[in-house]
């Protein structure tokens, strides 16, 4: 290879390196409040979303060049921000603690009456079975249409809409139930 040829060459790389690194970025800024916002949805957990997100967006740029349809970056993303998470829960060792040893007071802070309600809906929603709870999920907090929901999960669209329609039924049941519930030990 001449000089010429090897100038050219480096020029080339450096181009492409550049090329990757403003699409990186572009991914970045428009996409990172929506997959924090879905990373704390499954794990409640400040510290723990935001690395999600982290080692997400690293994954999508060691993967970038394989991204062909930018029309795709955000199921894309939430598609590796899933695995990523799947991920936590195989290296993840839990510690047990015997709850009986535990003053119930310390566990319980002063909230608002509408946090307590969001805390229901959102434990109704984790004791979803997973095939119903991940569409509803990636439909309500983040924002997916049946067929990007289809595409992530590899499912049919009408099975999606028939996992959506009877997730909500279930949710629907269970806060039912807890409402019926509450009112007798009020009453």
């Amino acid at each position: 290879m001449t000089l010429f040829g090897k100038k050219n060459a480096n020029a080339s790389v450096l181009s492409n390196m550049a090329d990757k690194q403003k699409r990186y970025e572009a991914l970045v800024k428009a996409y990172h409040t929506e997959l924090y916002r879905y990373a704390y949805w499954l794990c409640h957990d400040p510290t723990i979303a935001e690395d999600l997100v982290q080692e997400a967006f690293l994954r999508a740029w060691k993967a970038l060049d394989s991204l062909k349809e930018e029309g795709a970056a955000k199921s894309w993303l939430i598609t590796i921000l899933r695995r990523e998470n799947a991920r936590r829960f195989e290296r993840k060792q839990f510690n047990y603690v015997d709850m009986e040893h535990q003053p119930l007071e310390d566990c319980i802070s002063a909230t608002t009456e509408e946090q307590i309600e969001q805390q229901l809906i959102r434990k109704q929603i984790m004791q979803l079975p997973e095939e119903y709870r991940e569409p509803l999920v990636l439909q309500v907090v983040a924002g997916f249409s049946g067929d990007e929901i289809a595409d992530m999960l590899s499912l049919n669209k009408n099975t999606v809409m028939t996992r959506l329609f009877r997730a909500r039924n279930q949710l629907k049941e269970a806060l039912e139930v807890n409402k019926e519930l509450k009112g007798q030990s009020n009453g």
